[in-house]
């Protein structure tokens, strides 16, 4: 699903342009937004609710904006395609545009702490964020990241070491920890704990 821009609220000035693009990944389609050198979106196309939250929120934040057509907005699909093809670091140097409250924007910045190879509890998350008690709007913070992928949400799990939720899907979640090694038949909980999680054999 692409952006509808054609129900944009009517500028009272200069619109703001974005690249965009849609790329395929071994976890399907994705889309990539972006404001000059800065990716401000990444989005499972198949994911129609989450495609138009992320529009509101990006009108919201810079106002009415039209797209144009770009191969690589920010760098961003050259960065995909090196991280999905082994590089796995290749998504951190990315410069990325949070748009959201402080609190989930808090969240957002933490989740790229999180190095590659290893996930982090719900609770943990929350603790190094100051908040401890706030593991539910920790969770939803997750669950509302705009830059899939570049913000990684995906290596947070519950404190049980289950996967729980992923927006977009718990198979490619499951798919992007085997890609990133912190799952080999096992989960890597922290720096500790393994436990078992349903083996993934393709993503629908």
């Amino acid at each position: 699903m692409m952006l509808d821009v054609t129900t944009l609220n009517t500028p009272v000035g200069p619109l703001t342009v974005l690249d965009v693009t849609t790329i395929d990944t071994p976890v399907g389609p994705v889309m990539l937004l972006a404001r000059g050198a800065t990716l401000v979106g990444l989005e499972f196309t198949d994911r129609g609710g989450r495609v138009k939250s992320l529009q509101r929120r990006l009108e919201r934040a810079l106002g009415s904006f039209t797209v144009r057509e770009h191969p690589d907005p920010a760098g961003a699909a050259t960065r995909l395609g090196a991280y999905f093809a082994g590089a796995l670091d290749a998504l951190d140097t990315q410069l990325i545009e949070l748009h959201g409250t402080p609190f989930q924007c808090r969240v957002w910045q933490a989740l790229r702490a999180i190095p590659c190879g290893r996930t982090e509890s719900y609770g943990a998350l929350a603790a190094r964020i100051g908040a401890p008690n706030a593991q539910r709007a920790v969770g939803a913070a997750n669950g509302s990241n705009p830059i899939a992928l570049f913000v990684p949400c995906h290596r947070v799990i519950a404190t049980n070491g289950t996967l729980h939720g992923y927006g977009g899907g718990l198979d490619r979640k499951a798919w992007l920890l085997t890609h990133e090694g912190a799952w080999n038949g096992e989960l890597a909980l922290g720096t500790t704990a393994r436990v078992r999680v349903p083996e993934v054999v393709g993503v629908s």
